[in-house]
């Protein structure tokens, strides 16, 4: 399922002008405060009518102005989970719950029902009102009322940054539950780069009402011009478990070489995906030794980018996969590095904690 947008509208201080698709998946709307996101999934969802615009979902044609159609909200199909869960206080979680199923086609089932308290672990809360719960457990009943609608998209602006990076740290599991069992598109807003690092499949950058980049979220966190603009930047690689060590530390396998990070929740032979900050990679043109630092890759310059300060970007291909690191101009001219030098990519093993692993 494939949804298509192309979307203009004019506030009296901000022009929004975009155009892009959105694959099966989990894609991240990525981008500063203001730059344009919740305005994007408000049109969307059919709570703003741009200026100009159409929007189509497969073949279903949510909102063409040329042609003067605008499906009102409730038609859409499309589930919205909200910055905060936006649950009917007056209602148990349970009646919250089947609320949703009053939009769907047909009368809902106790299948449909039992299957969604157990994917997001809500089984205890049915009885209880929205005023008994925290801030955790109510996005986690504000996604299921989302999903018991029956949507063939999932909207969700920003749904964790009213939360404390405790209660962020709860949820983050179920978001990827629901993007690896659901089989839904889901359009997901988030600034958090650690979000973006952990859920995402795609990402849309979005600056002052534009697309800046977009694609496959490997591919765009590892772009040195997308890097340079985003604080804490750094690529995702792609590993397997390999094995839980006594000491305390899990063993990744990269294609590369191997990653040793605190121990992760991750049965062995099960794939991850880790961010490692450019920041936090420093680089030699030999192997390293008498360092404390036990997580090197081997690897070559596959590109150089400067800022416009003292800086540069190094694209640095390990394997089949792209690592980046973020070293002084001074840096690069001393170590002679060019595009096609060998080099060793050294990382602390404190710097690739559970917190950036995705699963």
């Amino acid at each position: 399922m494939t949804l298509t947008v192309a979307i203009r509208h004019d506030f009296p201080d901000f022009k929004l002008d975009v155009d892009f698709q959105v694959p099966p998946g989990l894609t991240v709307l990525f981008g500063p405060s203001g730059s344009g996101k919740t305005s994007i999934v408000n049109a969307l969802a059919g709570l703003l009518r741009p200026t100009q615009g159409r929007i189509v979902l497969d073949d279903r044609v949510l909102l063409d102005t040329a042609q003067n159609i605008c499906l009102p909200a409730h038609q859409r199909g499309l589930g919205y989970v909200f910055q905060e869960g936006r649950l009917f206080p007056h209602m148990s979680v349970r009646q919250n719950l089947l609320y949703g199923q009053r939009a769907r086609p047909a009368p809902g089932d106790q299948d449909g029902l039992e299957a969604v308290v157990a994917m997001l672990g809500i089984g205890d809360l049915l009885k209880r009102r929205p005023g008994a719960l925290s801030g955790g457990e109510k996005q986690r009943v504000a996604i299921g009322r989302a999903l018991l609608s029956q949507p063939s998209l999932i909207l969700a602006d920003e749904p964790l940054a009213a939360l404390d990076q405790a209660r962020k740290d709860e949820i983050l599991p179920y978001f990827e539950r629901l993007r690896d069992q659901a089989r839904l598109p889901i359009l997901y807003v988030s600034h958090s780069l650690n979000e973006v690092a952990r859920l995402a499949t795609s990402i849309i950058c979005v600056e002052q009402g534009r697309i800046t980049h977009a694609g496959p979220a490997a591919e765009v966190l590892a772009d040195p011009q997308t890097a340079l603009t985003m604080p804490g930047a750094g690529a995702l690689l792609q590993a397997r478990v390999t094995a839980h060590h006594e000491d305390g530390l899990s063993e990744l396998e990269t294609g590369a070489g191997a990653l040793f990070l605190p121990r992760i929740q991750a049965a062995p032979g099960s794939a991850v995906r880790v961010r490692i900050q450019a920041q936090d990679v420093m680089l030699s043109k030999g192997r390293p030794e008498g360092l404390s630092a036990i997580n090197v890759l081997h690897g070559h310059i596959r590109d150089i980018t400067l800022d416009q300060g003292p800086h540069a970007m190094l694209s640095i291909q390990v394997g089949e996969q792209i690592l980046l690191a973020r070293i002084t101009r001074r840096s690069l001219n001393a170590l002679q590095l060019e595009r096609g030098s060998p080099c060793h990519a050294i990382m602390k093993s404190v710097t690739l904690d559970p917190g950036t692993t995705g699963i």
